[in-house]
């Protein structure tokens, strides 16, 4: 966990923020190293709370409002580590990532056309579901997501190195300034082609209000839903004649 916001905080550092920025993002990384003398398990986690606080403190986070505090923001970074762990596996040896993978393959098996539409950790989720599908994809929809974390998120996607899957005809992800957990979020520049050449197509939306990190207020975007219904009104047709 502690390694995750060190990364996200460092590719952060990395987009050249502004002097502001840059003071609150180098303030949460000195909190994550500080007293770690302390070995105790409390300590920790208030480390991480506090770095997460301070984040919260950046000036678009603060507008944006997408965590009411550190410690729900420490929550939706948890749910990214607990899966890429590979861990908690359950009396038939199956691992938590396993069994969530399953879950998703499973409405997908039937070999039809899916429009696939993966928010956030579910981005991690449909892209190694997506290696593993033998039905086509036209269109392949990732919103704020953390696939592109070099440190954390890449290195320890499977199969590697991450490549678009070949079942993907089109991969539009889209990102907001202010979303954290998107800090670096040009895709087609860290995943290969398909065997047909298919790269993602990256997008930045700027939203309004509240919460900018959740798939409703991606999708409530015009850019975001616009090329949604069209695929879907397109498959409809073709699925009628």
């Amino acid at each position: 966990m502690r390694q995750m916001l060190e990364c996200l905080i460092d590719e952060k550092l990395d987009t050249d923020p502004d002097k502001r920025e840059r003071h609150v993002l180098e303030h949460a990384r000195a909190e994550l190293t500080a007293g770690q003398q302390a070995q105790g398990s409390g300590d920790v986690a208030r480390r991480l709370v506090n770095a997460c606080t301070t984040l919260l403190a950046l000036p678009g986070i603060r507008r944006a409002g997408q965590w009411a505090s550190g410690r729900l923001m420490l929550g939706d970074l948890a749910q990214v580590t607990r899966y890429l762990a590979r861990a908690e596996p359950d009396r038939d040896g199956r691992t938590l990532d396993e069994r969530i993978r399953d879950r998703i393959l499973a409405p997908l098996g039937d070999g039809r056309p899916a429009v696939v539409i993966a928010h956030s950790l579910g981005s991690v989720v449909a892209l190694e579901c997506l290696y593993h599908h033998s039905g086509s994809v036209p269109l392949l929809v990732t919103l704020g997501s953390p696939l592109g974390m070099r440190t954390v998120v890449r290195p320890r996607l499977r199969p590697q190195p991450p490549a678009t899957p070949d079942c993907v005809e089109r991969w539009l992800n889209y990102w907001d300034r202010d979303d954290l957990i998107a800090p670096r979020p040009w895709l087609e520049r860290d995943m290969l082609p398909s065997s047909a050449g298919c790269l993602p197509e990256s997008a930045r939306v700027d939203s309004d209000g509240i919460w900018v990190h959740t798939a409703t207020k991606y999708l409530a975007q015009a850019s975001v839903a616009g090329p949604v219904v069209e695929a879907l009104r397109r498959e409809g047709e073709t699925a009628s004649t």
